[in-house]
């Protein structure tokens, strides 16, 4: 169902000038098809943001308290919005929802590009002294008639949104609070919803957001609304360019990001985003994604890294391929105790489809018992780049195997990779490579599928819930599914990915200590990870490189109450190792998501 919906709105796209049916009806029919392709099931539960709503206290009493409230800075907010052509009824809801902020020190910045004045619109302009509008006679487009409104903004911070959308009346106030509390913030934004009117009801589909991810980012301008920055650093970014005109928040939002790593995440709704016929982003979005490629394409140039811009299957999303510089050396290791069906299917798939040459593959052996296990390993001699590693312990300790592993190679990556997973991606090692070169990169992790092509893993959140310290994310979606707002299908930052297949630097894997080898069945990956944040690197969940995984089905699952005690044990450990980052929360995953989608 998914590939053809998928289908169907490439075609639409495709040939929607031929079609003879109003533009306006053509947008609705996108938006479905859009809508059941990044998040239906968030689309549909509207009663989510009012619940949201009241479980944050917002309500009359308050809101008149936020009124009343001095903050130690009290600065001033310039909101600076392009029009043209604007829908009156559309601008007084935007206007309205600036007039009723508890948080009063702020001014609209208004540029109008419009074909002719609008008397109800100046009308409206002129209910408030912080309103400035200016008529520019003439269209600059998007990019220019932002420009003008931020010459005329005054403001400490500089807020973008667009005509036809609106903010909740606490949405200042939480931003001024927020800046309060990290005084060195240069940039913001913060959740958002999709805010539709259908047959008369307000629906309301919530984005939920991660903190900066800057791969995320160069999949998809996911930042979008509410962007907040500071007017210093806009003076040092420059205008927005009409060369992306479709693109221009895009591409400004990226070349801020090159400035500064003062970015944060307030995790809160703090934007209306309206979705109706006549949006501009939702029009004919051709031009749009060539203009939102070109952004990503000349970001990459100005930070130096090389790899090439795709367009994505999904609308407004992108994969970018970074390219593999020289010929790295790579060793799989693959830790294994008899199983052998499994290690074969494992070895034979990376034999027969595995592109990259320059890599040799690492059995730990760990105590194996039958002969036909060693039938095999003297079958795999013949192979120049197989070996076979005797680990000299008794018992299972995956940490120490990985690390014995680590120890007995010289190659420049290090993959973990599971004797229970058959790999489907000819081109692997190169996908993970490009990530795993950059230097701000710790760990590059894969998606994974079960025998029924269910998703096992696509990154794993830290926490996952309250009382689970960590776990996959979408678990058991269908291969067809792209997930919330398309993460499945999205290159990513997680907190952690998982050691079924795990790359990363030889360097780096010492820097960090390797495996913690008091964690000898589980969580000991997701450490790894962590320890890799800790250094100041992210993780990358790659979907382009798939694996199928036989989970468990070597060591099998933790059913013996001696099992279930040391995966006990191990989370506690864990859990008390991380603390004060479980304590928090995991900045790239929202729990509140489950909610939604």
């Amino acid at each position: 169902m998914k590939k053809i919906l998928l289908h169907l709105l490439n075609l639409i796209k495709s040939i929607y000038k031929l079609l003879p049916i109003p533009r306006s009806l053509h947008l609705v029919i996108y938006k479905f098809i859009f809508s059941k392709l990044v998040g239906i099931k968030a689309f549909m539960r509207s009663e989510y943001y009012e619940q949201w709503l009241i479980q944050r206290g917002y309500n009359p009493k308050t809101l008149e308290m936020q009124r009343n409230h001095l903050f130690e800075s009290m600065p001033k907010i310039s909101i600076a919005v392009p029009m043209y052509n604007t829908n009156c009824l559309y601008f007084e809801v935007l206007i309205n929802s600036l007039k009723d902020q508890t948080y009063s020190n702020w001014e609209l910045c208004l540029a109008d590009g419009s074909d002719e004045r609008n008397n109800q619109i100046e009308e409206l302009c002129n209910t408030d002294k912080r309103i400035k509008y200016l008529f520019l006679g003439g269209n600059k487009g998007i990019s220019g008639n932002t420009n003008e409104a931020l010459k005329i903004a005054t403001g400490d911070y500089i807020g973008f949104m667009d005509h036809d959308d609106f903010l909740p009346a606490f949405s200042l106030y939480e931003i001024v609070k927020f800046i309060n509390e990290n005084p060195d913030a240069q940039i913001m934004y913060s959740d958002e919803t999709h805010y539709y009117e259908i047959k008369k009801k307000n629906v309301y589909s919530p984005h939920l957001k991660p903190c900066f991810s800057p791969d995320y980012l160069r999949t998809v301008n996911y930042i979008c609304h509410f962007l907040i920055i500071k007017k210093e650093l806009i003076k040092r970014i420059g205008e927005f360019k009409s060369e992306y005109d479709g693109s221009q928040d895009y591409d400004f939002t990226l070349r801020a990001s090159e400035l500064t790593d003062k970015i944060y995440h307030i995790p809160l709704i703090l934007y209306h985003w309206r979705i109706h016929g006549e949006s501009y982003s939702k029009a004919d979005i051709t031009p749009s994604r060539l203009t939102g490629k070109k952004a990503i394409e000349d970001h990459l140039k100005r930070l130096g890294l090389k790899g090439t811009v795709h367009l994505s299957e999904i609308s407004d999303f992108y994969n970018v391929e970074y390219d593999v510089l020289g010929n790295p050396s790579v060793s799989i290791i693959i830790p294994n105790k008899d199983q052998i069906n499994l290690l074969k299917n494992c070895i034979d798939s990376l034999k027969k489809l595995t592109t990259y040459s320059n890599y040799e593959i690492i059995i730990v052996e760990n105590n194996s018992e039958d002969k036909d296990t060693f039938d095999y390993y003297k079958e795999l001699e013949k192979y120049d780049n197989i070996r076979v590693l005797f680990y000299p312990e008794k018992g299972f300790n995956y940490s120490k195997l990985i690390n014995y592993g680590v120890q007995n190679s010289k190659s420049d990556y290090i993959v973990q990779l599971n004797n229970d997973t058959v790999l489907l991606t000819p081109n692997w090692l190169e996908l993970m490579l490009g990530f795993a070169q950059r230097p701000d990169v710790g760990a590059v992790g894969v998606r994974m599928y079960y025998p029924d092509m269910s998703n096992q893993h696509s990154g794993v959140a830290v926490p996952f819930t309250s009382d689970i310290p960590c776990g996959h994310v979408f678990v058991k979606l269908s291969k067809g599914d792209p997930g919330y707002m398309a993460r499945l299908t999205t290159i990513m930052n997680y907190r952690a990915v998982t050691g079924a297949c795990l790359m990363c630097r030889r360097d780096l894997y010492e820097k960090a200590g390797g495996m913690d080898e008091q964690l000898v069945v589980a969580y000991n990956d997701a450490d790894l990870c962590m320890k890799f944040l800790a250094l100041g690197l992210v993780n990358v969940y790659n979907p382009n490189v798939e694996f199928m995984h036989y989970e468990s089905k070597s060591r099998k699952y933790d059913t013996t109450r001696k099992k279930k005690m040391l995966f006990r044990n191990e989370g506690e450990y864990f859990s008390q190792k991380w603390k004060e980052e479980i304590k928090n929360g995991d900045p790239y995953y929202s729990m509140e998501i489950d909610k939604v989608y």
